[in-house]
């Protein structure tokens, strides 16, 4: 039996899949779609030998090591990132934002900002809509803003973005990506390839050092950080360039410490380099508002401050969280760990933390981990343990869902573990009050 003519395969019928398959249609592409929630792979195995493939979108959800991408491989498929084929039909210019911690709300100021300032743009990637359905009705405009995940980066092949950032690399995915090591190298995808590169890399200057190889053909590069040797520098709510103060960020959502010198030195630079109006940023950050879940403020009640972090899915994430946080904090941690190394939070825990309730899968491996530094209980729910806090609590206290961990044990999300942690601040709220 021949093989019919040439093809595109997508894996994976998430968000990101039908998108791909969405834009290849409209382009006269005839495409194949393969999910495992309806599919075997004998299925793929049936598709491959009876088709030809002239490439392979795969979405993000599908590792490098998955034994249908593996599969694949071995039929010499080449492999393309769906933000990739989405990116490649963009005629504008394109801010690639990636990082440990912090991305969407960075992708989300950069594209308010330059809405602001009369661009046509575009918000997408990990944060919002897939980069092809995007591409299909605006491929004209002038800036594409991207928040890309590592997974994202996996198998990128020609992506060169107009501007490459990366605002820190720390302990995250290692269920995926096995080490910092490996981890590190992948986030450097979000710069190009030495042979394309066509990119202007804004980075933490402590990261220079790993990445001589990335950086060695890029058009420009700019660092930041929390000191004066830093291209960009955070001091006292204030954002400064060489010594300049450039940027207030002073009573704005961006004030915290940990935001101010990742958040606030990447977007000044960022606009710095576009030539926009430092008063436009000033006056965006002014009006910004957080994303939920994201150390978000719900409310006080009887003196005690509630606040959701649902986000914070990694420790290092719980550990800025924690510095953010006036007063004595009660915190609510739990659920699958990503990581093994749990003894560089000790520090802040024993300086911040009053109580630690923690539940779900991992309860039992942070209590034996940080019984040592502060008074920790073990509790099955979030509802248990928010229950004990909010008896515990007293005024001036916060208490805090940072969980450090991701929420797939009870949880399909960790929006909808927000989204409880809300529900039971809001029916304590009406328990105080009757």
């Amino acid at each position: 039996m021949s093989k019919s003519k040439y093809m595109t395969l997508i894996i994976g019928a998430g968000k990101s899949g039908i998108a791909a398959q969405k834009l290849l249609h409209n382009e006269g592409i005839s495409t194949v779609l393969l999910d495992e929630k309806t599919h075997t792979i004998e299925d793929l195995l049936h598709y491959l030998d009876i088709s030809n493939f002239k490439q392979a979108i795969v979405s993000p959800g599908f590792p490098i090591d998955h034994p249908w991408i593996n599969l694949i491989s071995k039929f010499s498929i080449p492999l393309l990132s769906e933000l990739e084929l989405g990116w490649s039909r963009f005629k504008g210019r394109t801010i690639a934002i990636t990082g440990s911690n912090g991305k969407s709300s960075v992708a989300k100021w950069v594209y308010e900002i330059l809405k602001n300032s009369n661009f046509k743009v575009c918000l997408g990637g990990n944060f919002g809509n897939p980069v092809s359905e995007l591409a299909i009705n605006n491929s004209d405009i002038d800036w594409l803003v991207l928040e890309v995940s590592s997974f994202q980066l996996e198998i990128l092949q020609s992506f060169s973005p107009t501007i490459g950032v990366i605002l820190n690399v720390l302990p995250n995915h290692l269920d995926r990506h096995i080490s910092m090591e490996n981890y590190t190298q992948i986030k450097g995808r979000i710069f190009g390839f030495p042979k394309t590169c066509e990119t202007h890399v804004i980075l933490p200057r402590r990261l220079v050092q790993f990445y001589k190889t990335e950086l060695s053909s890029a058009l420009s590069i700019t660092t930041f950080g929390d000191d004066a040797m830093a291209d960009y520098y955070a001091m006292n709510g204030a954002i400064f360039f060489k010594n300049d103060l450039i940027l207030d960020l002073r009573s704005t959502f961006f004030s915290k410490r940990h935001l101010l010198e990742c958040s606030g030195c990447a977007v000044a630079a960022i606009m710095n380099k576009i030539n926009v109006d430092m008063l436009k940023v000033q006056e965006s950050a002014v009006l910004f508002n957080g994303l939920p879940h994201r150390f978000e403020f719900i409310k006080t009640i009887q003196g005690v401050n509630f606040i959701n972090d649902s986000k914070a899915t990694n420790l290092s994430a719980m550990r800025a969280a924690l510095q953010s946080c006036e007063g004595g904090v009660h915190l609510l941690a739990g659920g699958i760990l990503k990581e093994e190394n749990l003894t560089f939070i000790k520090e802040i825990l024993v300086e911040k933390v009053n109580r630690l309730y923690v539940f779900g899968e991992s309860a039992k491996v942070m209590k034996n981990a940080w019984d040592d530094a502060v008074t920790c209980l073990v509790f099955d729910t979030l509802e248990d343990a928010f229950n004990l806090a909010c008896k515990n609590a007293k005024s001036g206290d916060n208490i805090l869902l940072s969980p450090g961990c991701s929420s797939f044990d009870q949880y399909r999300s960790f929006e909808e573990r927000g989204s409880k942690f809300k529900n039971l601040v809001m029916q304590w709220n009406k328990n105080c009050r009757s």
